[in-house]
């Protein structure tokens, strides 16, 4: 492969200096991409905004219908489901299902690694050996070819965590912006990507115009808008909200926008704005308004008093940048369908999270298969979808398919509820084992815990504990033993450390604590010579 990389190296260059419809071609002689087809033509251009609408340029409403894709802002450093499904089936499947656009997350972190993983080399030759950012290339190359559009996502500035501010001790401010302007250029030719999301679910310390240069959300994504703007003045600019509003009220991380109706983002390029807050259901996180004597006709007010009103005023766009459910319990389908029916009706471009099924509170729109379509849950989005049948695009050229070892799939990106309190997400329904390794809970006084194999391979091991608490649990540990396991590489609602033979994980971050009566589900990644396939479970709780 090293003289295709020297050729793509050598193009790439070349790309740079060409017009948009001269890189393509120099992608397509790259053997990187196969020809667009007449589904391209469906791209909308650059947008602007008028009032409270996305424009096209001869001024046309248009409303973005999105799903997230995740997976670049993982330690992967590549859209999850690649172990599987070819990026061309993912791709052709979303445009089919009536979405015009991903949402891409990525990680600063990423951005700047030279290689990715858990991509099968025989089902996606072309992108295995790509660097994060070339990957990065072939995906926005793809979408194109499918009709798709692509709004960029800095979902993390490193691959473990999402981050409360814009910035850590370990990537600052400057390099939040140095890499969002590197991207502006690296694209500005390609009008495929039509918007940039600042930041990922700002939350915590972050504030909306109070003044504190550093937690002053509204003031960092004035910062950051107008360097994008430098680069590429075409782009839309998507600025989420933050979880403590001004009047003391609290919301889904990202998902404050009250105060920006009197304190506006303004940039130096006019028309530029899209407000983006995130909402999600009752198995997410137990809000209070879930259990108000008139829900679910109580959300349609609560959504526009947060956000809606930016709409109905006609101040400024507004994209619902994330909502997703399991579709299982009742409270959780009457908040879709209210949602689905206040966005239809408003005409609010939104970004569904996620197409991935490996979603641990959300599920995602196909199943742990990557192919089957999740019929309920896109029959409830079927309001706000067009779906489309589409000639699938030139494939990609590609070997015949071998059989392999399987990937490294890491945890996924979920939403995150407010400090105030603790998250309730329901226990998943998604991947069981075999019967010969049919999970059994292992209690301890008021916690249950249930070891959840996920996938295995050569070097290693995804596996997840779903936790039932019979009472209010301030701490939890669970132990087991596992022969071979010589690093956990990744976990989330835990933290982990293997000593000798034995792995040990805490409670942290959304799952430290838990309520009486509540069930969620953690995991972890680990580099191992073999996975336990049923270990003995030895848990502690306080």
């Amino acid at each position: 492969m090293s003289g295709w990389r020297a050729r793509w190296a050598t193009l790439r260059r070349s790309a740079r200096r060409v017009s948009a419809i001269t890189a393509a071609l120099v992608l397509l002689a790259s053997g990187v991409v196969a020809a667009p087809t007449a589904s391209a033509a469906t791209l909308p251009g650059w947008l602007s905004t008028r009032g409270a609408s996305i424009v096209t340029a001869s001024g046309t409403p248009y409303t973005i219908k999105a799903v997230a894709w995740f997976g670049m802002e993982t330690s992967n450093c590549a859209p999850h489901g690649l172990w599987s499904i070819s990026l061309d089936d993912g791709l052709d499947q979303i445009a089919r299902m009536g979405f015009t656009t991903i949402r891409l997350p990525f990680s600063n972190e990423c951005l700047a690694a030279k290689s990715s993983n858990s991509i099968n080399s025989y089902v996606n030759p072309q992108l295995a050996t790509l660097s994060p950012l070339k990957l990065m290339d072939a995906f926005i190359a793809r979408a194109k070819a499918h009709g798709l559009s692509v709004i960029l996502d800095r979902h993390r500035p490193d691959s473990g965590a999402q981050s409360e501010l814009w910035y850590t001790a370990q990537y600052s401010e400057k390099r939040w912006i140095d890499d969002w302007k590197m991207l502006a250029a690296r694209y500005k030719s390609d009008s495929t990507v039509i918007g940039v999301d600042l930041h990922n679910e700002p939350h915590g310390p972050a504030c909306w115009n109070c003044g504190d240069p550093k937690r002053d959300w509204r003031a960092a994504a004035t910062r950051a808008g107008n360097a994008v703007l430098a680069v590429n003045p075409k782009l839309l600019i998507i600025v989420e909200g933050v979880e403590r509003q001004n009047d003391g009220s609290s919301t889904w991380w990202g998902g404050g926008l009250k105060d920006a109706g009197a304190a506006p983002v303004s940039l130096t390029v006019k028309n530029r704005v899209v407000y983006s807050p995130h909402d999600y259901p009752a198995t997410v996180h137990q809000q209070s308004w879930f259990s108000a004597p008139n829900y679910p006709a109580n959300l349609e007010s609560l959504w526009d008093a947060n956000w809606g009103y930016l709409v109905r005023t006609n101040t400024a766009p507004v994209l619902l940048g994330e909502f997703g459910t399991k579709y299982e319990s009742a409270s959780d389908k009457a908040w879709l369908k209210s949602l689905v029916a206040y966005l239809a009706k408003t005409k609010i471009s939104y970004a569904y999270w996620s197409f991935n099924p490996n979603s641990g509170d959300t599920g995602g729109l196909v199943t742990d298969d990557w192919k089957t379509p999740q019929k309920a849950k896109l029959a409830a989005l079927a309001p706000i979808l067009t779906p489309v049948k589409t000639p699938a695009p030139s494939p990609t050229p590609s070997t015949t398919p071998k059989p392999s070892t399987t990937p490294k799939p890491t945890a996924s990106a979920t939403p995150k509820p407010t400090a105030s309190t603790t998250p309730k997400p329901t226990t998943s329904t998604t991947p069981k084992p075999t019967a010969s390794t049919t999970p059994k809970p292992t209690a301890s006084p008021g916690l249950a815990a249930t070891w959840i194999p996920q996938s295995a391979w050569g070097e290693g091991y995804v596996a997840e504990l779903s936790l039932t608490a019979s009472g209010a649990v301030k701490r939890w540990t669970v132990s087991f033993d596992a022969p071979g396991t010589t690093a956990v590489t990744s976990a989330w609602g835990m933290s982990c450390a293997v000593s000798g033979t034995k792995v040990t994980c805490t409670g942290s971050d959304w799952a430290a604590s838990l309520g009486a009566g509540q069930s969620v589900r953690v995991g972890l990644q680990a580099s191992a010579t073999a996975a336990p396939k049923a270990p003995k479970l030895s848990v502690s709780a306080s």
